[in-house]
């Protein structure tokens, strides 16, 4: 079976730039070799309002959907999310991890090796989104 080198990338919330705190709301993931480019994201408002009490939740969400959108693997919704949505799946990953002072911006890129990259997006949720079980 041939593993795929891949990129990732935590998709940070930074409700208070000046603070620099910050919560993981999502991850990118891009494998050339299977033209894949995924993300998954999900805002745990209470973490976000701990760091912030009058963040903006909805607005923050919106954006993270946005995100969704433009990496998805079908070609029409990531058009109908705007002109990035049209770029190929390589450039939309470099355009979303390129640094940003925003209150959603992207971590540093890792990589990694995979044979099955929606399953790997899985795991790299669950393990730096998801809350810890208790």
């Amino acid at each position: 079976m041939t593993r795929h080198p891949f990129e990732y990338a935590a998709i940070r919330v930074v409700p208070r730039i000046e603070r620099g705190e910050a919560i993981n709301a999502g991850v990118l993931l891009y494998c050339r070799g299977l033209d894949y480019l995924g993300a998954r994201v999900h805002l745990d408002e209470a973490r976000l309002h701990a760091l912030d009490p009058r963040a903006d939740a909805d607005g923050i969400a919106c954006v993270l959907r946005a995100l969704e959108k433009v990496c998805g693997q079908d070609p029409e919704e990531a058009r109908r999310a705007g002109p990035a949505g049209e770029e190929d799946r390589g450039r939309r990953f470099r355009r979303l991890t390129a640094p940003r002072s925003t209150m959603v911006q992207p971590g540093p890129v890792h990589t990694g090796l995979t044979t099955d990259p929606e399953a790997e997006l899985a795991r790299l949720f669950t393990e730096l989104v998801l809350p810890l079980p208790s």
